[in-house]
């Protein structure tokens, strides 16, 4: 009998498999002599088909894992993020489960779920008053639909995430995941150094253009700097200060050194800030100030200033234009360059701020006229008559995170994010205080790094849609580990003193000698 059934399991096995094999294997062959895009989209169908049992036991782990994977989905119109499609099968998966199974719940947490679905309202309020959710990819005249689709993936992304809770045997695996595959954006680099037969990686991973259209001595490799945060923020989410600095083990210091080096080949100040922010707030954080450690740290930071800056001229010109803001001599011409991307971004803001009086009410939205698309043109974000009209600005890549949630949806859009903002910080910080001991560093890092998020986006360059999708996943991946948002533990109700005194008390026995 067992015989039997495995030889009919079996035979229902090849029964599927061997069609499918020939129809992928006669459209691939297709694929490669007349290329096609309707011929791409049913051998996508084919695999999404083959890859469903992996898709429903490890949607949520991939979730995590695409979430910032700097992947794109060449095969899909308007070539969108990989952790696109991945949120629409993860939350689209989990929907499925908790409606045919009663036990599968998402993690509740309605003090980030009601500023969440006002700001949906918010947005597609806006979208409706405002011209619409156009997307041009699709053959729409009006533009600007894809900052809605980030934004609300953003928003649908913490739902996702909190669709189910994570073991805390596997927290460190789920923080690997998270930050790592930022790391993979140093293949963006190599297009100035491998050949062009190896092109088609850029099918997959976007090129980095400071890398292709730099020479020798002005190359910024984005994607190196990229890695060197990623693997400079896992190593604090995994050790902590703490366990990097006290732990006797100096590989981790160097580790860590060498990471925020990597961070100057960029050649973007923002780099070097976020770096610090992280480091300084997660120090407070862990209480490391009240240590010894303290003036360890200062002291080696002004030793490693007093030797290293004034050689700073002869640094590469990305770490040099890494140190422009500091008060240090550098190349002329790079202080120049660092100085003109700060003087276009100060004009347009100064541009900018008229037109908020008249779009408190009601937001300018996202939608894009073919007018609007005719101003962009090559190089109008650095040479234009007026500063609000250059492309970056009709575009809403306003560069600054104020201005990206005032004007898009005004003074609603922006309580409503300072809402969320101020739960989001609550519920990190009650995680913190009362989770799982076990998860204390996890937890520690997610607090420092929602900060450093929300402190980079209102003094850096924010962008709300783009940005958004940062919050709601750290808090997703918070609220996953946890269960939840935590609750102090209750004391034990304490009698009465009546009630104690009537309880009669035994005499203790005393042993009959001791030692």
């Amino acid at each position: 009998m067992n015989n039997s059934a495995a030889i009919l399991r079996a035979l229902i096995v090849y029964a599927i498999c061997m069609p499918l094999a020939i129809v992928v294997g006669y459209i691939t062959v297709l694929l490669v002599n007349s290329p096609s895009y309707s011929n791409l989209v049913v051998i996508g169908g084919l695999a999404l088909i083959l890859s469903a049992p992996i898709l429903l036991r490890w949607h949520h782990p991939l979730l995590v894992l695409c979430w910032n994977l700097p992947l794109t989905a060449f095969f899909l119109p308007g070539r969108p993020g990989v952790y696109l499609p991945m949120l629409a099968i993860s939350l689209g998966i989990s929907v499925l489960q908790r409606a045919v199974n009663r036990n599968h719940h998402f993690i509740s947490a309605p003090q980030i779920t009601w500023p969440l679905l006002c700001l949906i309202l918010v947005a597609l309020g806006t979208a409706r008053l405002t011209g619409g959710i156009g997307l041009h990819s699709l053959g729409n005249e009006t533009m600007g639909g894809k900052k809605y689709i980030e934004l609300m993936a953003g928003i649908l992304g913490f739902f996702a995430f909190t669709a189910r809770r994570i073991p805390p045997h596997q927290a460190g695996l789920y923080m690997a995941l998270f930050l790592l595959p930022f790391c993979v954006s140093v293949f963006s680099d190599l297009i100035a150094f491998i050949p062009s037969s190896l092109y088609f990686i850029y099918w997959f991973i976007s090129p980095d253009l400071y890398a292709a259209t730099g020479s020798e001595n002005t190359m910024r490799l984005a994607g190196v700097a990229t890695m060197g945060t990623a693997l400079f923020a896992y190593l604090l989410a995994r050790y902590g200060i703490n366990g990097i600095f006290r732990a006797g083990k100096p590989w981790r210091v160097a580790a860590l050194i060498l990471c925020f080096t990597l961070v100057f080949w960029g050649g973007f100040r923002s780099g070097l800030v976020n770096c610090g922010l992280l480091f300084l707030i997660l120090f407070f954080v862990e209480g490391m100030h009240r240590t010894k450690l303290l003036p360890k740290l200062v002291s080696f930071g002004v030793f490693a200033a007093v030797i290293c800056l004034p050689m700073a001229s002869r640094l590469p010109n990305t770490f040099q234009r890494v140190l422009s803001f500091l008060p240090v001599n550098i190349d002329p011409l790079v202080r120049a360059d660092a100085q003109a991307t700060l003087d276009w971004r100060i004009e347009m803001w100064k541009a900018l701020l008229p037109q908020v009086p008249s779009h408190l009410l009601l937001g300018k939205g996202y939608a894009i006229t073919q007018l609007d698309y005719q101003l962009m043109g090559r190089d109008t974000a650095f040479h234009s008559i007026d500063p609000s009209q250059q492309g970056l600005a009709l575009a809403g890549d306003y560069h600054n995170g104020l201005l990206s949630v005032i004007l898009p949806f005004g003074i609603w859009g922006l309580i409503v994010f300072l809402w969320f903002l101020i739960a989001s910080v609550w519920a990190l910080r009650r995680n913190r205080l009362y989770g799982d001991t076990a998860l204390q560093g996890f937890n520690n890092f997610l607090f420092a790094y929602f900060l450093m998020n929300a402190i980079g986006f209102f003094v850096l360059a924010g962008a709300l849609s783009s940005h958004f999708a940062n919050f709601t996943s750290c808090l997703g991946l918070s609220i996953s580990l946890n269960g939840g948002i935590c609750r102090p533990a209750r004391q034990p109700a304490e009698a009465p003193a009546e009630t104690a005194a009537r309880v009669p008390v035994r005499p203790r026995l005393q042993p009959a000698f001791q030692r």
